[in-house]
């Protein structure tokens, strides 16, 4: 592993690529239980967390679809599954301090948008910001997320200038970035996320949990 100096201690540095989407609550979990883990390892890890896009839907319209409607076409998924599954992914965001909002009336929704905002935010270190913001503007508080102006509200949360953001979309600046990464990832074998690559060559898929992260980063920790 990579190391650096700070304040007189050597660092380990680790960079972490995060391959997800804002509208995929695993994706939430396995952050969360990811970052809980590197807040143990603070002073002898210095991580950099880059998010890269995935779209679990890159065909859905602009006005989005029902959710419990979207999972039954989908995965198969009885009204009952999705409560319980639901139920099981909103007490585990409660677990790891996320609020996850579920109602029947909750849509799924396009989030090419989002990841060029993403790649946006990346220029500016706030990358990491971002994506909690969006994560929480639709599992929290039912955002939609395709819609521009709800986009540049979360952006108006971050930090970032609102204007140049609306720019970024305007000017399609973005597009091909965002659709190379997706393609490059697809090519590397990810169908699924989150999948967190480590050093860019150590892939772990799906929320795992802590222990998964902390035997990993024991192992390769100098």
């Amino acid at each position: 592993m990579p190391t650096s100096v700070k304040y007189g201690y050597v660092m380990s540095s680790l960079r972490i690529d995060i391959v997800s989407d804002v509208v995929c609550p695993w994706c939430v979990i396995g952050f969360k239980r990811l970052e809980h883990v590197l807040k143990q390892y603070q002073g002898d890890i210095h991580a950099e967390i880059c998010w890269r896009p995935f779209e679990l839907n890159p065909d859905m319209s602009a006005e989005g679809q029902e959710l419990r409607e979207h999972l039954q076409e989908k995965y198969g998924s009885t009204p009952e599954q999705s409560r319980m599954i639901r139920q099981r992914i909103s007490d585990l965001g409660t677990e790891l301090g996320f609020d996850f909002q579920f109602s029947d009336e909750m849509k799924i929704y396009n989030t090419f948008k989002a990841h060029q905002l993403l790649s946006f935010s990346e220029l500016y270190g706030k990358q990491t910001e971002l994506k909690m913001a969006l994560f929480e503007s639709y599992f929290s508080e039912g955002g939609n997320i395709s819609d521009t102006q709800v986009l540049m509200d979360v952006v108006a949360k971050t930090g970032l200038d609102v204007e140049l953001a609306r720019q970024a979309l305007e000017d399609n600046r973005f597009v091909s970035e965002v659709r190379e990464q997706e393609a490059f990832w697809q090519q590397q074998g990810i169908h699924s996320v989150p999948a967190i690559i480590f050093n860019q060559k150590d892939l772990i898929s799906g929320a795992q949990d802590e222990s998964v992260f902390m035997d990993y980063l024991k192992q390769h920790l100098v």
